[in-house]
């Protein structure tokens, strides 16, 4: 799976309409910020507006907003929001990942 494209688990989309719902917002902010020698870690908020350089995908009613520089980095990407115990946050399945 490596075409430009960016899809959500049905966990992963329940979870981020929560949040549009509570907050506002277009859709989900979908980054990548540069973490020192160990590459690059992910940046997920909710989007206020969709950015002139903004690619904006839509996968189970929900808006996907990734900017010009970090499309390259997370084009393919699987977004899921899993709960373990206490512990709830959003894995990715990126193709490009290679270590």
């Amino acid at each position: 799976m490596s075409e430009s494209t960016i899809t959500l688990t049905e966990s992963a989309a329940h979870r981020v309409a929560e949040f549009l719902a509570a907050e506002g917002g277009v859709g989900l902010r979908l980054g990548v910020r540069r973490t020192g020698c160990s590459g690059w870690a992910y940046e997920v908020g909710l989007a206020d507006a969709v950015g002139a350089d903004d690619t904006v995908f839509e996968d189970r009613g929900i808006r996907i907003l990734v900017d010009a520089d970090a499309l390259p980095l997370v084009s393919g990407t699987r977004v899921d929001f899993v709960e373990k115990g206490l512990n709830r946050h959003f894995e990715f399945d990126n193709p490009n990942v290679t270590d």
